[in-house]
């Protein structure tokens, strides 16, 4: 019996222990315990690890195994997932009061939350920094013990869920979730072995350490520290959560200026060596075979290089959106404390605690989103703008002709840097949706079904935004559109500014920027008018949303007490920033929307074929260029053929000449051997490298030694002997800095022939297989000519492949083959001799140039050439070049005291107060900003009067009659409701008034200082900058600022209302608000130093970007012959990371600073809570203290929103400094003097009468010219010559006041040209410049830009110029388009639409400035023929380098070093067997008879 009863105990005891086993009490104790163990290991590790490493330094050499790097990342995660249950389980119980299992529950999750966290960071600082490969032994063994764990609470739970039907869900979630991350970290622990991450790439030590041979002159490859050693990847998980890494930054910028090479490197995740090849691929991957990129892929592809900070910021985002509601859910029981309803013991501090541990959650989850959104963004901007820059270098021709450079330049600019913004917004729109559901879940505990009627209004409201985010797209979309018309005429125009002021066209041309820019107005009119229409509404939305809930509540008969109301209204106010920010997430989505539409579409243009040219390795085939039966066409689509029937076979060594008149195909054909020119049909191939050499010079606006290397490495032996072949030790020795002079854009600084022998030794340098020369001997001297053809094509590359386009019939002879090209064929092909005797079209060609020979010996008997040239070769020799550091053209600046090009002008300090006050008062003298500011005050006053009549008149509970009835308490609160939504209608309306007229007249008063700066400015200043400040911050003063101005006046009256509200309250507030508010205006101005210099380096490193985007699109087809796309894909790499640099940085500051003012506004907040609970029940009303709660929760938000814009502003206001640094550039001479107006028949004679002229290029450089003094005869021909930097464009540009005289005075007709407008006097003089310009448009509109003259003067002006029968063939007539910079004409022929221009403007004084040196002799004899016809009673002065163009003047003028050496006629000249100028001619004689020579 005793037996039985023992097993009956021992049974009862055993199933009392297996109950026990099962009990949550157990199950949650078990799983706390074993947390805790966890976490104190994990302390315990930590510290020692502290002691023993101590301050030895860490491995640099980061993992990178993409598993292993999400490890950390994964705990944190489990460790946001715990906490998440830990609020809902405590929100839940916390009205049902407490027992023992449910506090073991939360302990467990408290002890789990905090576990998995330092187990993130301890991970982070085992694994992700050292050198670890595998998980640590006791870590693994946790991992094992924490799997077993959670799959017995897993069944245990299923157990109890069978048995009693009651499993919480969130019992469901956290048992799953823990079981998955248990299998997950087991498998990691003991089946996969990291490898550590070794940096070999090529790419990256390229581009991190900074070896490359370009000089990096803009300063963008400076670093601070390695390559890795960045504060942000080696920073703790307290710096990481505090933002101490970007402490030190800000630190060093209150102590100094900083700079460039202060600001820490990127991360290797945000530069572009870590992201971009990612992204590249999976671009790639989701194209397809088909390579059709869309809107949809390219977002996929951005998302999935972001993806890791996307899902985190979406997490944190979520984390935040259920800490910001703890506070409206608990109002309604603090109000209920207040009045003395108390549930148990110490309610009060677990309120307050709730509270401060709520806020604390949202601020630091706030921060952190909003951080790691703009890094997303910065990283998405450098990854498009690489993305354009790589598509524009490898655009074919016929899509390059459709998007011009400020198309492409503003698809970068603006839709790029639009991405990058919007990344700011990128979870709003499902954020709203949570938002409103939480919220809506909050009012229906207070309001039961009247919350339906509040869901219904909300849906309402945000139905509304479908037709206006709609129109905003729209208008948005026709705004871009605009903006890139008006940004690829303004880049145009910028590049030919100097054409355009020595015709005095820049006022004409200013009116089409301003006409371009009054469309774009109309478009930026109704997109900011719409933008605050769609701020009244939703202004008004919480108001709507509040008197329909609040009147459903009276219909229906729901008590309203004053904790539910306020509630409620707390509710709504967390509500209404998701909704006031709707309306900007819409409009910023239809514009993102349409930027990358609009980048889809440009990366879908058509790029080069690869299969154009079939490239053969070197040396595996005797031929180097062979095409067979070749048809060839600009336009792959057109049925017209530019080249056909080509067939050419060319061997290695031999040289081959192309010769042709003007427009006969002769540059078409070395662009079919690039592959440039699509191929219809037939065969062509290419064995070697290639180098080319255009006729169009290109040139970097860097050092010239960089310009000569072009990305090869330094070779000092051969880089002497090409200076030395290509005539450029002499210009070098002249100059300060020698090879490391800074070129100007596009070789501003430098004359033609500079430019030209510049690209001849970049080519040389090169040492390629094939070289390809455009008619490169035109734009030098005769002497310079035949030195470089004797030394270069001759000697240097006396073994190369050379194919030379040339228009001198003198270097033909040494050619093995000529090809005599004729609308687009090859009509001959042979040798000199044998052509001479076989064809009409080759006979043609010599028989022009004998003729001028013929011209030039008769003038002295032909015996010239005879007696001189014996003694020619040492008097060349003899002869000094000059070089011309002159302003656009010329060889004349001989000293220069410092580089033209300097770094980009950067205020420092603080910005100014004149900057915002000139932007006050630029609209309307600052009228409206009083209005504005009276509107938002009585929005706010109206706003807290409505919530004060809400607080006030509604009972504290059911069982107090109400003051006012249910009608009375609505109609006042909907009119106080009214009143704020008119206050807020007309403040958003002003904004938007006062911005558009800022901007428009800022833009209308830098563009008209900049059309009026003189030549000096452009020729210092690189386009980019200019055309940044008209994109880039023209764009910000459009729409950004105004509306951020607006923001701020807003939520600074804002913040006073709410320190009013709680000073109603507890004036012992200020106890503490007084001394927080001092510590955050020092944390303030402890940062804006920082904040200030980041942002204007920003800026300053966006230039370069644009620059260099600028540089490539135009030289690309340069670039690709030369086989330099990795190089240039590089180099921008490079500039996007040091225009991410500063961006980064920066945003860490901010976010440095808005951490630290939230901790203290929390603080603020917590004492007023404090103070609250402290003081004896019904010493103030708690409805009244209720208020002040809610108006408290937002402190934090708007204080740090507050900042956020102030610091915006300090910023953006920059991009007004910029634009007002412009408005003072120093302006030209009046454009018109009313005074002393020319009569309209000036001048009649064109006498030029010079008068001890001496011109200089700014006071602290040596004359130019010395001392001129001479007089061109009305009526007569001059010439103008001289070796290079003798002075002659110095002299025109002075007849122009492009320069202005220092000493002396030039008088035309009797008037002292110094003495009248610069319109009065360019308007009566004629030029035809050097480098023929064409503008993009039409025929009519190239030759009758300012519309003066009829179809019938165009068509004669075309038939003297023998361009009317062209013209006659092209469909569209005078109307037939022009490509930007006429790319679909021949030089020769722009050159001749610039004589046409000439002859419809008849002016009595006719300048030609090398007119002639991009056409053949013939077409040269025909131009002067045509002159001598129509101009035969005009001053006509000619710069020329072929003597035949200057030989039948009636006098010559030649220059030497700035003098006056001889002024005669050319008879006379000659006859001084001495004179300098009848050397020139037997020079220029003996080069061109020695061909002839050896035919006989």
């Amino acid at each position: 019996m005793s037996f039985v009863l023992s097993l009956y105990s021992l049974g009862h005891f055993g199933s009392s222990f297996v109950t026990f086993l099962v009990k949550p009490v157990f199950v949650h104790g078990l799983s706390g315990v074993l947390h805790l163990l966890l976490l104190l290991a994990l302390l315990v590790s930590l510290l020692w690890k502290k002691v023993t490493v101590g301050a030895r330094e860490r491995s640099k050499e980061n993992n990178n195994n993409t598993l292993f790097a999400r490890i950390p990342l994964c705990s944190f995660v489990v460790s946001a997932i715990n906490l998440l249950l830990f609020l809902f389980d405590y929100f839940c119980w916390y009205k049902n009061g407490w027992s023992l299992g449910k506090f073991l529950t939360l302990l467990d999750l408290v002890l789990k939350t905090v576990a998995w966290g330092v187990g993130g960071a301890f991970l982070h600082g085992e694994l992700f920094i050292s050198r670890e490969r595998r998980l640590p032994f006791f870590f693994r063994a946790w991992c094992v013990l924490y799997l077993f764990v959670s799959g017995y609470c897993f069944i245990v739970n299923i157990v109890l869920y069978e048995k009693h039907a009651a499993l919480p869900i969130q019992c469901l979630v956290s048992d799953v979730s823990s079981v998955c991350v248990g299998l997950f970290f087991c498998y990691l622990g003991f089946f996969v072995k990291f490898e550590a991450g070794v940096r070999n790439s090529t790419l990256q030590e390229s581009l991190l350490n900074g070896d490359s041979n370009d000089n990096d002159v803009f300063g963008i490859n400076e670093t601070k520290g390695g390559d890795t050693d960045t504060p942000y990847s080696n920073a703790g998980i307290f710096g990481i959560l505090t933002f101490s890494w970007v402490g030190p930054l800000i630190t060093l910028g209150k102590k100094k200026t900083l700079d460039l090479e202060d600001v820490p490197q990127l991360d290797k995740r945000d530069s572009l060596v870590g992201a971009f090849p990612t992204f590249r691929d999976k671009l790639k991957a989701c194209c397809g075979a088909s390579n059709t990129v869309t809107t949809l892929e390219l977002v996929k592809s951005l998302v999935f290089s972001t993806w890791t900070e996307i899902i985190v910021t979406a997490i944190l985002a979520l984390v935040n959106t259920l800490a910001t509601f703890v506070g409206p859910y608990l109002i309604d029981g603090f109000v209920q404390y207040l009045n003395g309803k108390r549930q148990f013991e110490k309610e009060g501090l677990v309120l307050v605690s709730a509270f401060c541990v709520a806020k604390l959650v949202e601020c630091l989850t706030k921060r952190h989103w909003f951080f790691r959104l703009q890094q997303v963004g910065i990283r998405m901007r450098a990854l498009l703008v690489t993305i354009i820059y790589n598509k524009a270098l490898n655009l074919s021709c016929q899509s390059k002709q459709g998007q011009t450079t400020g198309e492409i330049i503003n698809f970068m600019s603006v839709d790029a840097e639009r991405v990058g913004e919007f990344s700011c917004h990128l979870h709003d729109l499902w954020l709203v949706v949570l938002q409103v559901l939480v919220g809506l879940l909050v009012l229906y505990k207070n309001l039961g079904l009247a919350t339906i009627a509040g869901f219904v209004a909300i849906l309402i409201v945000m139905w509304a935004n479908i037709p206006l985010g709609s129109t905003q797209e729209k208008f948005h979309n026709k705004l871009m559109e605009s903006k890139d018309e008006r940004m690829k005429a303004t880049s145009e125009i910028l590049r030919n500014m100097r054409i355009l002021k020595l015709q005095g066209w820049e006022m004409k041309f200013l009116s089409k920027i301003t006409k371009l820019r009054k469309i774009e107005q109309g478009w930026l009119k109704k997109v900011i008018y719409t933008l605050a229409i769609i701020i009244f509404l939703f202004w008004c939305a919480p108001a709507i949303v509040s008197v329909v809930t609040f009147g459903t509540c009276m219909l229906i008969g729901i008590p309203l007490e004053a904790g539910k109301i306020l509630s409620t209204l707390a509710t709504f106010q967390i509500l209404q920033e998701p909704i006031y920010n709707l309306p900007e997430t819409i409009s910023m989505m239809a514009q993102t929307k349409v930027s990358l539409d609009r980048i889809a579409s440009f990366l879908r243009l058509d790029e080069m074929l690869s299969d154009v040219v079939k490239k053969l390795p070197p040396g595996s085939s005797d031929i180097a260029i062979e095409v067979v039966d070749g048809n060839f066409s600009w336009d792959s689509f057109s049925p017209n053929i530019t080249l056909q029937n080509i067939n050419l076979r060319v061997f290695h060594g031999m040289r081959v000449a192309v010769c042709g008149t003007v427009g006969s195909g002769k540059s078409t054909l070395l662009s079919c051997i690039l592959g440039e020119v699509p191929k219809k049909s037939g065969i062509l191939k290419v064995c070697g490298t290639k180098a080319y050499v255009a006729q169009s010079p290109w040139i970097q606006s860097s050092t010239i030694e960089d310009n000569i290397l072009f990305g090869k490495d330094m070779e000092r032996e051969r880089y002497e002997k090409v200076l030395e072949a290509c005539c450029l030790k002499k210009d070098l020795d002249i100059l300060s800095f020698g090879d490391q002079t800074i070129i100007g854009e596009r070789g501003i600084n430098l004359s033609g022939g500079q430019k030209q022998r510049i690209q001849i030794a970049r080519a040389l340098y090169h040492d390629a297989d094939i070289y390809l020369f455009d008619d490169v001997f035109s734009a030098v001297d005769a002497h310079t000519g035949s030195h470089l053809f004797k030394e270069c094509s001759l000697g240097f590359l006396s073994s190369k492949t050379v194919v030379y386009v040339t228009h001198q019939v003198e270097f033909l002879p040494a050619a093995d083959l000529i090809l005599v090209m004729k609308d687009g064929n090859i009509t001959q092909c042979g040798k000199y001799n044998d052509l001479l005797i076989s064809g009409t079209d080759f006979m043609e060609l010599v028989g022009a140039h004998k003729e001028a020979l013929f011209a030039l010996d008769s003038l002295d008997g032909g015996t010239v050439s005879a007696k001189i040239s014996v003694s020619l070769s040492h008097a060349v020799e003899e002869k000094e070049v000059k070089k011309d550091v002159q302003n656009g053209g010329e060889d004349d600046k001989s000293h220069l005291k410092g580089q033209l090009v300097q770094e980009e002008e950067r205020e420092k300090g603080k910005v100014g107060f004149s900057v915002y006050w000139k932007y006050i008062i630029a609209a309307y003298g600052g009228a409206l900003v009083p209005l504005i500011l009276l509107a938002e005050i009585l929005f706010q006053l109206l706003q807290i009067g409505s919530n004060y009549w809400m607080a006030l008149v509604t009972p504290i509970s059911t069982d107090v009659e109400p003051s006012v009835g249910g009608s009375m308490l609505i109609v006042v609160y909907v009119a106080l409701a009214i009143g704020s939504s008119v206050c807020v209608l007309a403040r958003a309306t002003l904004v938007a008034t006062a911005g558009y007229k800022t901007a428009t007249l800022l833009f209308n008063n830098m563009h008209f200082c900049i059309f009026r700066a003189p030549m000096s400015f452009f020729d210092a200043t690189p386009s980019g900058r200019i055309l940044n400040r008209a994109s880039t911050d023209q764009s910000a003063v459009d729409i950004d600022i105004p509306f951020q101005a607006g923001s701020l006046a807003s939520s600074v009256v804002h913040l006073l209302g709410i320190i009013v509200v709680m000073s109603q309250v507890a004036w012992q507030v200020f106890i503490v608000f007084v001394p927080i508010t001092a510590i955050s205006i020092w944390y303030q101005q402890y940062y804006l130093p920082s904040a200030r210099e980041l942002s204007r380096l920003v800026g300053v490193c966006k230039a370069p970007v644009i620059q260099h985007f600028a540089e490539t699109i135009s030289g690309a087809s340069i670039i690709r012959s030369f086989d330099q796309v990795p190089r240039f894909q590089q180099t921008i790499m490079k500039l996007m990371d040091g225009y991410s640099r500063p961006k980064f940085n920066n945003a860490g500051a901010m976010e440095w600073l808005c951490f630290r003012l939230d901790m203290l506004s929390s603080i603020t907040f917590s004492f007023c809570l404090i103070f609250l609970i402290s003081i004896p029940q019904g010493f103030i009303d708690s409805g009244v203290a209720g208020l002040a709660v809610i108006y408290g929760l937002n402190l934090n938000i708007v204080q740090s929103w507050m900042i956020w814009e102030l610091c915006n502003i300090e910023t953006k206001i920059i991009s007004v400094e910029r634009i007002l640094q412009y408005t003072s550039i120093p302006s030209e001479p009046p454009l018109v003097v009313e005074e002393n107006r020319p009569h309209d028949s000036w001048p009649s004679c064109g006498r030029i009468d010079i008068h001890n002229l001496q011109v200089r290029y700014a006071p602290h450089m040596p004359f130019v010219l010395h001392s001129l003094a001479c007089t061109f005869h009305g009526g007569l021909k001059t010439g103008i010559v001289g070796r290079t930097g003798s002075g002659k464009s110095t002299l025109i540009q002075t007849l122009f006041r492009i320069v202005e005289p220092t000493v002396g005075r030039i008088m035309i007709d009797g008037v002292n040209i110094s003495s009248i407008g610069l319109r009065d006097l360019r308007s009566r003089l004629s030029i035809i410049p050097q480098d023929p310009t064409m503008f993009e448009g039409t025929v009519r509109s190239n030759l009758d830009p300012l519309e003066e003259y009829t179809d019938e003067q165009i068509w004669e002006a075309l038939d003297k110029c023998q361009l009317g029968d062209e013209v006659r063939r092209k469909e569209g007539k005078l109307e037939s388009a022009v490509c930007e910079n006429g790319e679909n004409w021949s030089m020769g022929q722009r050159q001749l639409v610039c004589l046409g221009r000439v002859l419809l403007k008849k002016s009595k004084v006719l300048v030609l400035d090398e007119a002639t040196a991009s056409v053949d002799t013939a077409t040269d004899n025909l131009i002067q023929q045509t002159l001598r016809q129509h101009f035969f009673n005009c001053t006509v002065i000619t710069i020329a380098h072929r003597i035949t163009s200057v030989i039948d003047s009636d006098m010559v003028l030649l220059l030497n070093q700035g003098l006056i050496e001889e002024y005669d006629s050319p008879t006379r000249l000659l006859e001084d067997k001495l004179s300098s100028f009848a050397q020139l001619v037997a020079e220029y004689t003996t080069r061109s008879n020695s061909s002839f020579d050896q035919l006989k």
